[in-house]
C-alpha cells in the first residue's frame, strides 16, 4: 500500500503531469480539496474510485482514510493544487503516514506562478533586469511569516515577486511593495490561473488600488510584480546570439585574406 501526493496543476485538467494522471488512472482511492481542485481533474481517475471531497476533514479524519486503505491494501492519490512543495500542508500529513509505516511518494506538478506568467506571456526573468524570482504569501490565519521574510523586506532585492493569496491583503501588500520598487513597476493580478473563470489584471503599482474593485480578488490570487514583466527587452541573452559558442554549438570565425 503507498500514498501518492499528486500536484493537481493550478486548475485546468490537462495541466496534470503524466505520471500523475497515470496513477490516478489505477488507484482505487482518491483525496482531494475539493475547494482548490476543480472536480473536472478527477476525468483522469478510474471509474470505480471512491473519490473523498478533504476540503471539511481535519488531519485525523484524513488519516483515517489512510488507515482503512492500509486495511484493504489500497493505493490512495492525494490531490493537492498547484505543486505540493509549494504551501501544500504535505509534510504534516507524511509525519502522521511515517508513524504509520505507510509508505508514500511526491509527484510534482505545474504550479500557479508558472500558470499565472503564462497567462500574460511573461518570462519573469530577464538578463540585467532581475535573475531571481522570489515566492511568497502574506500571513494568515492559518500560518504565519516569519518577521524575515515579510513582504517589505524582500521587496528590498526588488527582485520578481510572485506573492500568493494576496487577494484580502492588497493594499498592504502594495504599501509595502512601494517601499522599495518605483510606482510604474509593472504589476499583476491572476485570480485562478487556467480556470474557466480566470481573470487577469495588468497595471503598476500605482495604479492597481484605483483600478480594481475591493473583495473582486479576494479567493485564489496571485500578483506578480518586478521590472521582468515589462515588454522592453534593454538586455537579450546571448544563449542564442549567432557569434557566441557553447559546449554545443561552435562557431565558425570566418577567415580574412591577408593581401602582400
Amino acid at each position: 500500500m503507498k500514498v501518492y501526493f499528486i500536484g493537481a496543476g493550478p486548475g485546468a485538467f490537462d495541466l496534470i503531469t503524466l505520471r500523475g494522471a497515470n496513477i490516478l488512472a489505477r488507484v482505487p482511492m482518491v483525496l482531494y480539496a475539493g475547494s482548490l481542485v476543480p472536480t473536472d481533474m478527477l476525468r483522469h481517475c478510474r471509474p470505480d474510485a471512491e473519490l473523498i471531497d478533504t476540503a471539511k476533514l481535519d488531519l485525523e479524519q484524513q488519516q483515517a482514510c489512510y488507515r482503512r486503505a492500509r486495511a484493504e491494501g489500497l493505493d490512495v492519490a492525494r490531490l493537492h493544487s498547484g505543486d505540493p512543495a509549494i504551501y501544500g500542508a504535505m509534510v504534516e500529513q507524511m509525519r502522521r503516514l511515517d508513524a504509520l509505516g505507510i509508505q508514500y511518494e511526491v509527484v510534482p506538478g505545474v504550479s500557479s506562478f508558472t500558470a499565472a506568467a503564462a497567462a500574460i506571456d511573461a518570462e519573469l526573468t530577464k538578463p540585467e533586469v532581475s535573475q531571481t524570482i522570489i515566492l511568497t504569501r502574506a500571513s494568515g490565519r492559518a500560518s504565519s511569516v516569519p518577521e524575515k521574510e515579510t513582504i517589505a523586506r524582500l521587496a528590498k532585492h526588488r527582485a520578481t515577486m510572485c506573492i500568493f493569496l494576496s487577494g484580502p491583503h492588497l493594499k498592504k501588500i502594495v504599501a509595502d511593495l512601494r517601499l522599495s520598487y518605483p510606482d510604474d513597476t509593472p504589476l499583476t493580478l491572476v485570480y485562478r490561473a487556467t480556470w474557466p473563470e480566470q481573470r487577469v489584471y495588468r497595471g503598476t503599482l500605482d495604479t492597481v488600488l484605483r483600478e480594481t474593485k475591493r473583495g473582486d480578488w479576494n479567493l485564489t490570487t496571485i500578483l506578480l510584480v518586478g521590472a521582468a514583466l515589462g515588454r522592453e527587452v534593454p538586455v537579450e541573452s546571448s544563449l542564442y546570439c549567432k557569434d557566441f559558442t557553447h559546449i554545443f554549438r561552435v562557431v565558425k570565425k570566418s577567415k580574412r585574406k591577408v593581401l602582400a
